[in-house]
């Protein structure tokens, strides 16, 4: 199937249509080029300490050179990173990938159920482990074919004294390591220090190789591994690139990176294109402690900044962010779920910065979509498509629908997987025979080009025939003062198939159900309207920050049952 490219004419002036791919044969060439060329400058800081380019090349080839020459692990065989945002993480990443290995990016919160499935499922030989999340490690390893666990501290790369105080505060004041037993275990800075008796041998790394094996969030069903190849990344890093190389300076960025870097959005958008263009990425480990967070970005003068809806709103909300210094601030990106208008409108009088939303996933590695970087104002849209990328709105039946209808976007392109690891049923479904990624999302495309998320498929709600969806009715509530948090879900009705109801986190605890029944019956036709509310504390996400509603789904349907 051919696909028009209305998009092409509203590109920012100087972007390419295309970008080129052969500039670097692998992720690990990116970094070789990076250290070459900016091999002084700051490269990742954590908790007061900088690594240079120059520190990450030396320490990751260590690392490369303990997993070749003491582990014996050959090319392509699966190493799992089960680390939050901290030094090692770089460190071990690329490692990993100099060294022709597949990285299996793990989530240190998963369940013993949900970790061990992933070892299993990926076949990983290796595990890399920070002491806090090791006990859950130890209670599943017999279990899965991981046949080394290297475990890290906190403070493990921080240097003496800070290293020692830090790793004594975390285990004994804070009491977050829980006692754990791994035989056998090696320390990260041991297996450094065993990776300095040689260098690593050189591995060829091409285009096809799989890079990452990125596991879906699993909200769905069981997680599956995307396969993501070096030309996959390499891809989706230039097209990032090519976007923003007009906004951006080499040798001079900082970028904020609270998402988690084995989240692949930070994983592409902070940690390579940042490498790319020699900046600085700043490491949040923990940004839910949001007064930690608002304290470490108010003493940088960051330029850059990626996020989900909840961080923004939850920095917004924050004191002392209103004061922090905005005035290098060159691009705030969003992307992971849904943005809120009531949210970007708020961090634009806040920061003077615009909201760029963008839209990709897992499988897209992952930004298929971008706003234009000299937008004035949030726009509601996911962007336009990537340079090298098509989108297209299809039926049920993979026909193409005309311009302004609603229907599955998929995507085209070199960054779409080339499938799920060894699921091919599942492969099947998603990836069609000309190369279409069936992406589960509704949306619609304007005259202009640009695309319009209208919701997930599976998130609809049906309601006497009508079509609802979730984003419209959560973005209606956010504009309430009293709100802080909305999520909207179906839930079954007798008369008319299903209902909305809302669930909300209150931002004024004076806020009732009929302030917001009478704000929905101003803005929302009837059938929108919620028939349900619900106030709750807090509302369940995933480790990114994106709110199941799944799960308030289910507790919606226990309720009723």
């Amino acid at each position: 199937m051919s696909v028009d490219k209305p998009w092409l004419q509203s590109y920012p002036a100087g972007t390419p249509e295309t970008v080129d791919l052969s500039e670097y044969a692998s992720v690990a060439a990116v970094l070789d080029a990076a250290c070459e060329r900016f091999r002084a400058r700051p490269a990742f800081s954590n908790m007061g300490r900088t690594l240079s380019y120059e520190d990450v090349d030396r320490l990751s080839g260590h690392f490369a050179s303990y997993l070749l020459n003491v582990l014996k692990l050959k090319k392509g065989d699966r190493v799992a990173i089960m680390l939050p945002n901290i030094l090692q993480y770089p460190v071990a990443l690329f490692g990993v990938l100099r060294a022709g290995l597949t990285v299996v990016n793990t989530n240190p919160m998963y369940t013993g159920r949900e970790l061990k499935h992933q070892l299993v499922d990926a076949g990983a030989s290796v595990l890399v482990v920070l002491d806090n999340f090791a006990h859950t490690v130890a209670g599943v390893l017999h279990e899965t074919p991981v046949r080394q666990v290297v475990t890290t501290g906190l403070g493990d790369l921080l240097g003496f004294p800070k290293s020692a105080i830090v790793n004594f505060v975390a285990r004994y004041v804070k009491k977050l390591v829980p006692d754990y037993r791994i035989d056998g275990a090696v320390r990260f800075n041991d297996a450094l220090a065993q990776g300095t008796a040689r260098p690593a041998p050189r591995v060829d790394i091409g285009h096809d190789d799989i890079a990452f094996l990125q596991y879906t969030g699993g909200t769905t069903g069981v997680a599956k591994g995307a396969m993501l190849t070096h030309r996959n990344m390499v891809a989706n890093m230039q097209q990032v690139s090519a976007w923003y190389i007009q906004r951006l300076s080499l040798g001079e960025e900082v970028m904020v990176t609270a998402l988690p870097l084995y989240h692949i959005f930070a994983l592409t958008c902070n940690c390579l294109v940042f490498m790319k263009f020699g900046g600085l990425n700043v490491l949040i480990t923990n940004p839910r402690d949001m007064a930690g967070f608002v304290r470490e970005i108010s003493k940088l003068g960051f330029t850059a900044i990626t996020g989900v809806n909840t961080l923004f709103n939850g920095l917004l909300n924050t004191p002392g962010f209103d004061q922090a210094d905005f005035s290098h601030l060159k691009m705030s990106f969003g992307g992971g779920m849904a943005g809120q208008r009531a949210v970007a409108e708020r961090w634009k009088a806040d920061t003077g910065g615009t909201l760029l939303e963008g839209y990709g996933m897992t499988e897209s590695a992952p930004v298929a979509t971008m706003n234009p970087v000299d937008l004035k104002e949030y726009n509601g849209s996911i962007g336009l498509p990537a340079p090298s990328t098509e989108l297209s709105v299809q039926d049920d039946n993979g026909r193409q629908l005309p311009m302004g209808e609603v229907g599955e976007l998929c995507i085209r392109g070199p960054q779409v997987m080339r499938g799920y690891w060894q699921r091919a049923d599942e492969t099947a479904k998603v990836l069609t025979d000309d190369g279409w990624l069936r992406t589960g999302d509704m949306g619609r495309m304007d005259e202009k080009g640009f695309f319009y998320i209208v919701d997930r498929k599976k998130d609809m709600i049906l309601v006497s025939g009508f079509n609802v969806y979730p984003n419209e009715i959560e973005d209606v509530i956010a504009t309430h003062p009293g709100v802080l948090e909305v999520a909207a879900v179906g839930v079954p009705d007798d008369k008319s198939g299903e209902a909305v109801k809302v669930v909300i986190v209150k931002k004024d605890p004076a806020l009732t159900a009929d302030d917001i029944k009478a704000h929905c019956r101003t803005n929302l036709t009837a059938y929108k309207q919620p028939r349900f509310i619900e106030f709750r504390d807090a509302l369940p996400k995933t480790n990114v920050g994106k709110i199941l509603r799944r799960e308030l789904r289910d507790s919606a349907a226990k309720a009723a049952g």
